[in-house]
């Protein structure tokens, strides 16, 4: 339970995500996403003995932070943002399907499949109801990098399993790095921009919130609970962050997005309490 909460609370910050970069949408992604992790490490830097990892930890946190966020960019720019969004949301199935396979000790139940299925389908409902019907079977290149993104993040997520125990103040070693990088890929790729106050603002709710605290529960999630039912609560995230976005630009509920809520709650029930 106190597993479950933890990643509840990280699914919380990150359904601001959406809102927030909604709001900072003229910022370039990369300078958005360098700015976060930085000022979202700075809680750590307090416990900064605690940030001695091996270099392959370290590196495992750099795959998975600056790695998930550089590919769901690139995803973004060359894709349907609502289908590169559908295509990013693998990341929870990967994890219930990959928990087996990369954790010791761990089985895959039928339970398990149909709910990982069951949310999907949800996850994948509250996207597109978004999207307000404009989802397209044509094929994009971008959905490439976006099924990257979601491998790289359900991998970095069971792997941090596998790797030598470190302190959950480490992820804040690991969001420096990946924002350094991302500031870095910023200055060779994007156009400069001057930021206002309120961009500082937003940008500095968003570091300390879904780029910054919603790591470190996460992990503490991870540490303390079973993949397989973090990963199928995880699709409360797509769901609470589309509903908050249709509500924060006055669209209102769609009966899409009540549907895929019950698809998804219901997913998280019959998952979680499977033994």
């Amino acid at each position: 339970m106190t597993a479950n909460l933890h990643a509840l609370g990280a699914i919380a910050l990150w359904a601001s995500l959406a809102s927030l970069g909604l709001a900072l949408r003229h910022v370039p992604p990369f300078l958005l996403t360098g700015i976060g992790l930085v000022l979202g490490s700075l809680p750590a830097w307090p416990l900064v003995r605690q940030w001695k990892v091996p270099a392959s930890t370290l590196a495992l946190g750099v795959y998975g932070l600056f790695g998930y966020h550089f590919l769901l960019f690139i995803a973004l720019r060359l894709a349907p943002p609502v289908e590169a969004n559908l295509v990013n949301y693998l990341w929870p199935l990967l994890i219930v399907v990959l928990a087996p396979v990369v954790l010791p000790g761990l089985r895959l139940r039928p339970v398990h499949i149909v709910a990982a299925l069951m949310g999907f389908a949800g996850a994948g409902l509250a996207i597109l109801s978004a999207g307000r019907g404009t989802a397209q079977a044509t094929w994009h290149w971008g959905y490439l990098p976006a099924l990257g993104s979601a491998f790289l993040w359900a991998t970095y997520s069971l792997l941090t399993r596998r790797v030598p125990h470190f302190p959950t103040a480490a992820i804040g070693l690991f969001g420096l790095v990946s924002g350094a990088l991302s500031l870095l890929c910023h200055w060779a790729l994007e156009p400069s921009i001057d930021l206002s106050g309120r961009d500082w603002l937003l940008l500095t709710v968003m570091g300390l919130g879904p780029l910054g605290a919603a790591f470190f529960l996460w992990d503490k999630a991870l540490k303390l609970g079973d993949a397989r039912h973090i990963g199928i609560l995880s699709y409360l995230t797509p769901l609470a962050s589309t509903s908050l976005l249709l509500l924060v630009t006055g669209q209102g509920l769609s009966s899409g997005v009540v549907l895929a809520a019950v698809m998804i709650i219901g997913a998280a029930v019959v998952g979680t309490r499977a033994r």
